[in-house]
């Protein structure tokens, strides 16, 4: 009975994809098929007899488009370095109803990642992957599906692959460690609400993989708002299909700013507190609880909340891990005007900043640019801020960024505060 297609996926290595196909060898009665999902311009090493070979650089999006046409009843998804452990039997791979999904584990270090094994298929195509504009980085994946997947449906067991070499790097380290809270249990605490605000101006490459970090969220936001800023790419259009007319809103303006821009929405805003994330940047999938955390006993004179930031350097087709970079309290203006910004994540108090007119939209730029500081300068004037020792937000480096591209106008721009 062939009932298996295998699909591996994202092998960089030629010596781990042959060791993957061998190891298929402990299933062969059960194999309808093996497919390779291969990064073109790769080259695919010789001696791989009945093996189809789909060039994508994208793999949610191929996945999606060829599991329809797969006949066989389950799918047994191999990655990056996994192979099939040699003491599996062909009885091992079953799922018995109700479940829809076995999986089973990557260890690395004192990390333990999640990954499917085995899926029905009719249930892949109920159930459609994420493509790669949606996601932080590539290896999130499968771990990003799993989070959607209702927990009674699974079952995992462990020592079902092996993996021909590890890497421990601090890259590939730090990547993992945001894996593995994709599989958080889901909670809802009553903790103070929390709204997540998005600008976007033209960052159609970046905007989807924020907003969804916002919606895999262990713990879930009351709202997001979203609003574009007149962009001359398509990423309205793409942030269109994310609206659900009730906790997703997306909204569009002519272009005024970024100042502006937040405060259009400023009036659509129901919760407690505002959490402030740029269209280029994304939230790790446990920051909307670890935040609600830190509000839960938040001073009522402090209007900012504050912790640490993550840096990623944009490559081509991935980002690179730099450092964390740890925020410190800020006592003062002073001690606001000489930190290292951007400030952040930064969490609002919404009462205050609409009671403040919220974001200044003054002569410098017109609020188009360092209108964090501007709108922090306004508010440390009357309120505190506080630092909390946290790391659930991740900056990203890239040549299109505005800040970074206009950082000589910082000295004028400090002429301008009052």
């Amino acid at each position: 009975m062939k009932d298996i297609t295998a699909i591996l996926v994202n092998y960089a290595n030629q010596a781990a994809l042959h060791k993957a196909v061998n190891s298929l060898e402990v299933i062969r009665s059960r194999l309808n098929s093996t497919i390779v999902l291969q990064e073109p311009n790769v080259d695919f090493p010789k001696g791989l007899n009945q093996v189809k070979v789909v060039e994508s650089d994208d793999p949610g999006q191929t996945l999606n488009q060829i599991l329809p046409a797969i006949s066989s009843s389950y799918v047994l998804f191999l990655q990056d370095t996994d192979y099939l452990s040699p003491a599996i039997s062909e009885s091992t791979l079953h799922l018995h109803h109700p479940k829809t999904v076995l999986g089973t584990f990557y260890h690395n270090r004192n990390l333990k990642i999640q990954r499917p094994l085995l899926v029905s298929t009719s249930f892949l195509n109920e159930h459609r992957f994420l493509l790669t504009r949606h996601l932080p980085f590539k290896e999130a994946l499968f771990p990003a599906w799993l989070s959607t997947i209702d927990p009674a449906l699974t079952s995992f067991k462990d020592d079902l692959v092996g993996q021909s070499r590890k890497n421990s790097s601090a890259h590939i380290i730090e990547k993992q460690k945001i894996l593995q809270k994709y599989q958080l249990n889901k909670i809802k605490t009553d903790h103070p609400t929390l709204s997540v605000l998005i600008t976007n101006y033209n960052m159609e490459k970046y905007v989807e993989a924020a907003v969804v970090s916002c919606l895999l969220q262990s713990e879930q936001i009351e709202q997001l708002l979203i609003m574009d800023d007149e962009s001359t790419d398509s990423s309205y259009t793409k942030l269109q299909q994310w609206e659900d007319g009730n906790r997703v809103r997306v909204f569009h303006k002519k272009n005024e700013g970024k100042a502006k821009a937040i405060n259009d929405l400023l009036p659509h805003v129901t919760s407690a507190f505002i959490l402030e994330v740029d269209a280029d940047d994304w939230l790790d999938p446990d920051a909307v609880s670890v935040i609600k955390q830190q509000l839960a006993d938040l001073p009522q004179d402090v209007s900012v909340l504050y912790g640490n930031l993550r840096r990623w350097k944009q490559l081509e087709d991935d980002v690179l891990y730099k450092r964390v970079v740890k925020g410190v309290a800020i006592k003062g203006r002073s001690d606001l005007l000489s930190y290292r910004f951007p400030l952040g994540p930064r969490i609002y108090r919404t009462s205050t900043l609409q009671k403040q007119g919220g974001f200044p939209v003054g002569e410098f730029e017109k609020g188009r640019l360092y209108e964090d500081v501007s709108v922090l300068n306004r508010l440390i004037k009357t309120s505190r801020f506080r630092y909390q020792d946290f790391t659930v937000y991740n900056v990203r480096e890239h040549p299109e960024s505005i800040t970074k591209s206009n950082s000589y106008k910082w000295n004028d721009f400090l002429k301008t505060l009052d």
